[in-house]
């Protein structure tokens, strides 16, 4: 049986979800770089043939670790579902001979790097410009017309988002964005390969996109995702994603697959994705392709991955479509042949519809919950009237224990202050969309108000 050497860092789908599918094609070894999840750490001693932690002081050098640590394996395939550790294990399989993202893996990274290259084949994305310092963002300011968004060049999960409405905001937001990045390193949320990438930042203006002429009905967002994958340096996209409306400044409230769009339009969008990918030159991996809509048919690049997407996107896409997308990937990285989708999957293929759910103390106008309340699932399946036949199940290890204090919501952290991670199966797109919103109503009513002691705890 072939070897793959798994990397594991934050972020990414639910370990439990890659490892069984792993497993399931090959010996695996993992190399734990972030701590594993409690809900998993049973099952993957036993899925994997050896589970390695290493200390942060053999973390300074990663792509030597993973290669040292493919050696010892004898991996025949490394990868990693993590933004944060993309780079670093791309450039190890350079380094190993094998198959993966290929040395443009850092063009799918840097947000800098990836607006820069989109801009020399003249792809539509909103006009931008790299900063590394406060006088750097004020120059862009003074050039680019507001709102605008300044977010870090190497972050993921809307982190450090914020929006820029005036150049007099301009000082407190570098702060501001500087201090969410900081935090969110000593939380392992950060680039795990590039010194000093907390630093970078890209400061872009905010077009106005809108979900009317692209949806029949109301509720949903105005951007959505290809999930796709490159496989011998040639784009198949798989699906489409759909959104919820995000939380200001721009934090995702919802995934869901697939995207209820007409077959032309959803053509359309597919387009845009492969000029996006095929620009950025990967090879051999999955990819994540966010787009926001506009009127009259308009799109605009937000940004490329080369991953799948993170959540439960990848899971969502198995019970819908039937496919183990981590497990077609890890036979393509093995040389073993996999049928991808000759083009993109529509709703009309699909077997019912699949969604997740970031719980957020966010009511539905996204406003902050009037106050504090305790997370507890039971609590929330047997009180909010879903629609017959969906079925509600929580992400244990993306979510909070029952009895937790829900966290405030910080615009500038985004999904850092979620509370729970919730997947949600049902008859279509339609009836997803309807449910998350009823939940997203019903949660700040049903759930248990926290006491004092508990906040301060």
């Amino acid at each position: 049986m072939s070897t793959v050497l798994l990397v594991h860092a934050k972020g990414g789908p639910p370990l439990g979800h890659v490892l069984s599918r792993t497993a399931a094609k090959a010996d695996v070894h993992l190399l734990a770089l972030s701590a594993l999840p409690p809900a998993v750490a049973g099952a993957a001693a036993g899925l994997c043939a050896s589970v390695v932690t290493p200390g942060d002081t053999e973390c300074s050098d990663l792509v030597s670790l993973i290669v040292a640590r493919a050696g010892e394996v004898g991996a025949d395939a490394v990868l990693t579902f993590s933004e944060y550790a993309v780079v670093a294990v791309a450039a190890a399989c350079e380094e190993l001979g094998l198959a993966g993202a290929g040395r443009a893996a850092e063009l799918a990274r840097d947000k800098r790097l990836m607006r820069s290259t989109w801009e020399q084949y003249g792809l539509p994305q909103p006009a931008f410009r790299a900063v590394a310092t406060e006088a750097d963002l004020k120059a862009a300011v003074d050039s680019l017309s507001c709102p605008l968004l300044l977010k870090a060049a190497w972050s993921a999960g809307s982190t450090a988002h914020q929006i820029i409405r005036s150049p007099g905001e301009a000082s407190a937001a570098w702060a501001r964005s500087r201090e969410v990045m900081a935090e969110s390193a000593r939380l392992g949320y950060a680039e795990l390969h590039v010194a000093e990438a907390n630093a970078d930042f890209v400061v872009e203006e905010i077009v106005s996109g809108t979900a009317v002429d692209w949806f029949e009905e109301p509720g949903w967002g105005d951007y959505l995702s290809v999930e796709g994958v490159v496989a011998g340096g040639v784009f198949h996209p798989v699906c489409l994603s759909g959104r919820m409306p995000t939380v200001e400044p721009f934090t995702e409230r919802a995934g869901i697959t697939p995207a209820l769009l007409s077959a032309d339009a959803q053509d359309r969008v597919v387009a845009l994705a492969r000029r996006a990918v095929d620009a950025l030159g990967l090879r051999d991996c999955g990819t994540h392709t966010e787009i926001k809509l506009g009127p009259d048919g308009s799109m605009w690049l937000i940004e490329t991955a080369a991953r799948f997407g993170g959540a439960m996107t990848v899971p969502q896409i198995e019970e819908v479509f039937g496919l183990d997308l981590v497990g077609m990937l890890v036979d393509q990285l093995l040389g073993r042949p996999v049928a991808w989708p000759e083009q993109a999957l529509t709703p009309a293929q699909a077997r019912g519809a699949a969604g997740s759910l970031v719980v957020l103390a966010v009511d539905e106008r996204g406003e902050a919950w009037q106050d504090r309340r305790v997370w507890d699932f039971p609590v929330v399946a047997s009180k909010v009237p879903l629609s017959p036949g969906s079925e509600l199940s929580v992400v244990a290890e993306s979510s909070l224990a029952d009895g937790s204090v829900v966290p405030v919501y910080d615009p500038a952290a985004g999904a850092n202050t979620m509370a729970a991670l919730c997947l949600l199966f049902a008859a279509d797109p339609r009836t997803v969309l309807r449910d998350f919103e009823t939940l997203v109503s019903a949660l700040p009513r049903v759930l248990p108000a926290a006491w004092r002691e508990e906040v301060r705890a």
